[in-house]
């Protein structure tokens, strides 16, 4: 079965391979970048993204030379900020420890940071055509409806056992087509919902699909509810100018900027919140106005309802209590700072002077 299964998909993606602007001249340093992108985002978001990037940083020694702010400001709205710091960092570290080039092996390309065992099978295989695994989303998927697979794919044994039959297929000398065959087709037919199993080139070898259980595969444990928290920020006015705090680099969104404020405890109002956060990160007493924005969020693993204030500065020296940094900036100046969607929301309705809708927005 193994060699009908490489032959079938080596045979459609020769066919059927997506064109996708990182294709083609497998420079390591695109795929690389390519690679971050994707995780846990579709190609269609990225490929406007990625086309910004190369023309920000074209080359690794480009990214490495850059300010992190820069970086920040390129990524902004793509979301999972941690993935531009991490390919910050470790493109510095490309240029001091391996002289501008990636490393060829999956182990060595694991040391650097924002790399796991998945991305750096897909640099090494895609890139340097490494007989190297992949296994994200797509690949799971594929695998577990061929083989009929009954474990939780999310499990650590289910994990353990799809990696080591992801490995057992590699063709070897061919795996940077047939891992990106494996994807292709998981995102293309072998799809969450509706597989197109009739023009499927793994029609006959699908074991689920013979026994009619293709949608019940994978198997995937049931998510806990998904946590829900109120958050208020305060749009802090003093002579025209707004404040604005930088985020702790080891926080979520770490390095952005944002508008002051946080998250509600119980028993306690959304004033009476945004005065404590401002007071604590700040070090300043406010005087807190009318509401402007009201914005419905999602993260990855949490939901938000973050509720904008108009506020202004009452007393107190501003410090960098318990964020890393702080500016006094014009409305006009606010798009010169790199902000997640939250806040780039709010500081669209300050400089065009908008409403208070309720929105619903995604990062």
């Amino acid at each position: 079965m193994t060699l009908s299964l490489q032959t079938r998909l080596l045979k459609w993606y020769a066919a059927h391979a997506r064109a996708l602007p990182w294709r083609g001249a497998r420079d390591p340093y695109r795929v690389w970048v390519s690679e971050i992108m994707l995780q846990q985002t579709q190609v269609d978001t990225v490929i406007p993204y990625y086309r910004r990037w190369l023309k920000h940083f074209p080359t690794v020694k480009a990214l490495a030379r850059a300010p992190l702010g820069e970086v920040l400001a390129v990524w902004e709205g793509l979301g999972y900020y941690s993935r531009a710091r991490n390919l910050h960092k470790a493109a510095q570290k490309v240029v001091a420890e391996f002289g501008g080039k990636l490393p060829r092996d999956a182990n060595t390309l694991r040391k650097l940071p924002g790399i796991g065992r998945y991305t750096a099978g897909a640099i090494a295989s895609i890139a340097f055509n490494a007989d190297a695994a992949v296994l994200d989303g797509n690949v799971k998927r594929v695998l577990a409806r061929v083989f009929n697979l009954t474990d939780d794919v999310k499990s650590a044994a289910g994990e353990k056992k799809l990696w080591a039959l992801a490995q057992s297929l590699v063709p070897p000398g061919r795996a940077g087509d047939y891992n990106q065959a494996v994807m292709d087709l998981g995102a293309t037919v072998c799809r969450r919902q509706q597989p197109a199993c009739p023009v499927c080139p793994l029609r006959g070898l699908c074991e689920a699909q013979k026994l009619g259980v293709q949608d019940q595969r994978p198997v995937t444990r049931k998510r806990p509810p998904t946590p829900h928290y109120t958050v208020a920020a305060g749009i802090i006015r003093r002579r025209r100018r707004i404040l604005i705090a930088q985020r702790p680099a080891d926080k979520l969104l770490g390095g952005l900027w944002e508008f002051p404020g946080g998250k509600v405890e119980a028993g306690e109002s959304l004033r009476a919140c945004l005065r404590r956060e401002v007071r604590e990160e700040l070090g300043i007493e406010i005087e807190i106005g009318e509401q402007r924005l009201k914005l419905a969020h999602a993260y990855t693993h949490f939901k938000i309802t973050l509720h904008a204030f108009e506020a202004g500065w009452v007393s107190g020296k501003v410090r960098a209590l318990d964020v890393a940094d702080f500016r006094w900036v014009r409305p006009a100046e606010l798009s010169h700072f790199a902000m997640g969607k939250t806040d780039r929301a709010i500081a669209k309705v300050v400089q065009h002077r908008g409403d208070s809708r309720v929105r619903a927005i995604r990062e």
